[in-house]
């Protein structure tokens, strides 16, 4: 019940990288999500970059099944499932790499609970409305953005943190779209994301 035990989940993503005795995204993972293997070997430390690649793969697992709790709600009109629908394919391209990059090192991929488990935990009886699903994903969204982050200033090499940073536009574009959908107010104040 891992996807459980780190409640709330936008928390849980931004806190996934350092959490335990000193956890944090290695070189090995980023240089493999990059492609960069020869750089992988050089830094590698597999069954450690599996378990906390595991941690991330479980909240990509969360993402996709919380967008497509989403879109069976019934909830979304046919502009903002469009939407929903893209974010959950850049979901699915974040897990396949996770995917391969674990099984690269030798690791097993943490599978996918079934989406009964995920609307359960995530609440998603709950979910009344279009604003309901929105604010959720933008939870997790936000979450995730902040979670890479987090992990940047952790590289010594300057291509990995390029990784995470990819990473985490990708959130916070989805998180900028979800609140505007939502009418938020665009953050005043500067250095709103990985704080």
């Amino acid at each position: 019940m891992l996807i459980e035990t780190l409640r709330p989940p936008y928390a849980a993503r931004r806190n996934f990288f350092a959490r335990g005795s000193g956890l944090a995204l290695s070189a090995t993972a980023f240089a493999l999500l990059a492609g960069n293997s020869r750089l992988a070997v050089a830094e590698a430390k597999p069954m450690a970059d599996v378990n906390i690649l595991n941690v991330a793969l479980g909240l990509e697992h969360e993402a996709i099944a919380a967008y497509q709790l989403g879109a069976e709600s019934g909830l979304l009109q046919k502009p903002v499932l469009d939407t929903a629908v893209l974010f959950q394919s850049h979901h699915k391209a974040h897990r396949d790499a996770l995917l391969a990059t674990i099984e690269k090192l030798g690791g097993k991929p943490v599978a996918a609970k079934s989406n009964g488990d995920y609307a359960a935990a995530l609440g998603a009886g709950g979910l009344k409305s279009q604003t309901d699903v929105l604010d959720l994903a933008a939870r997790l969204e936000l979450g995730a953005a902040n979670a890479y982050l987090g992990v940047i200033p952790s590289f010594a090499e300057k291509n990995l943190a390029k990784v995470a940073a990819r990473l985490a536009a990708d959130e916070t574009m989805h998180w900028s779209l979800l609140a505007n959908a939502l009418g938020k107010p665009v953050p005043q104040a500067a250095l709103t994301f990985g704080a």
